[in-house]
């Protein structure tokens, strides 16, 4: 069972449609269909809301550290809540997946990915789920961080926000559900 939902990017407007900013947009759409609304919770350096999902009580959390220093954020509020890794879903963007791809899995490294490693360091366990969503790779000579830090084209866009409202589709299902069998149906 999930608890808590955490969403990666960066603060402020200027990151707003940045490719590394998908999982603040996954989580801004989750909020619109949940009807709750965040609340600036400087002890947890992030945006938190409380939602019921599917009958269960979830946690939903933006960090406002930048994504280097995400798990700052998610270790606090899983320790103030009691929230053990395993109860934890991260939605973040993925270079290794073409823009639109979407996949579900629990553990792992951080394959690069600072937001994930900043976490595992925070939580001292690599054992949380992970939503990944593709963002594909920069073309050759280009810089990651300038890639992640910009916006998708138009076409990405769109093949982006597909995986996400996919991804929401799921959400019951990834809170109340057998995470196992879901895994199998997503990583399709």
């Amino acid at each position: 069972m999930i608890k808590l939902i955490v969403g990666l990017g960066n603060p402020g407007q200027g990151y707003e449609k940045t490719r590394h900013n998908v999982g603040f947009l996954f989580l801004d759409d989750l909020i619109r269909e949940t009807e709750v609304t965040w609340s600036m919770q400087s002890k947890f350096d992030g945006l938190l809301a409380e939602s019921v999902i599917s009958g269960t009580k979830v946690l939903l959390l933006k960090p406002t550290t930048f994504m280097n220093r995400s798990g700052q954020s998610v270790g606090k509020v899983a320790k103030y809540y009691k929230v053990t890794p395993e109860e934890i879903l991260v939605v973040h963007d993925e270079l290794d997946f073409n823009p639109g791809m979407l996949r579900l899995k629990k553990g792992g490294g951080h394959a690069g990915h600072n937001g994930l490693r900043d976490i595992i360091s925070h939580l001292d366990s690599n054992d949380f789920y992970r939503l990944r969503v593709g963002i594909g790779r920069p073309s050759a000579g280009k810089l990651v961080a300038d890639f992640v830090l910009s916006a998708p084209s138009k076409v990405e866009y769109t093949e982006i926000d597909k995986a996400l409202s996919l991804g929401l589709s799921f959400v019951p299902q990834i809170v109340n559900g057998d995470l196992s069998i879901l895994m199998n149906k997503i990583n399709v």
